[in-house]
């Protein structure tokens, strides 16, 4: 797996209850040290927790967690992701829609401008625009007049 994707997996996902905890909450309703809100309660978790807690233990006999759903699964494969940093070294002025164009027309796989975002970040790639401007011919006479700026104009 590579290392873009460990990062988009680590953003913010919540931790299940400890199996410890669990196994304290069971312990003391088997007990019957109070009701399910004072539980709830006293070991700082939620009502529904407690309920679920229950039911599950009820069901299947186990306090433990259930194991992580998966979640989506990414649209990119990392030769894809890696063809994006390709992209953007080739012309590193080009905007997020036209990486996308570029990205459909070599895969054939369509992403969003978001999207497109959110794995140039990611991968920290900058996409610096070329400035086409000259600089200022007037800023460059200021500079060479020897003036400060706030000292009074010589009339």
């Amino acid at each position: 797996m590579g290392e873009w994707r460990k990062s988009f997996e680590s953003a913010s996902a919540m931790k299940a209850y400890s199996t410890d905890l669990r196994q304290k909450v069971m312990n003391a309703y088997n007990n019957a040290e109070g009701s399910q809100r004072e539980l709830a309660k006293r070991f700082s978790v939620s009502l529904s927790f407690v309920q679920s807690l229950l039911r599950r233990y009820r069901s299947s006999g186990t306090v433990e967690p259930k194991p992580h759903g998966g979640g989506q699964s990414a649209k990119l494969t990392s030769d894809q992701v890696a063809l994006i940093t390709t992209l953007v070294e080739e012309d590193n002025d080009a905007i997020l829609v036209e990486l996308c164009s570029r990205l459909e027309e070599r895969t054939g796989v369509k992403v969003s401008r978001a999207t497109m975002g959110r794995i140039t970040q990611k991968l920290n790639l900058t996409r610096k625009k070329k400035q086409y401007m000259p600089v200022s011919d007037t800023a460059n006479e200021y500079k060479n007049s020897g003036r400060n700026i706030g000292q009074p104009l010589g009339r």
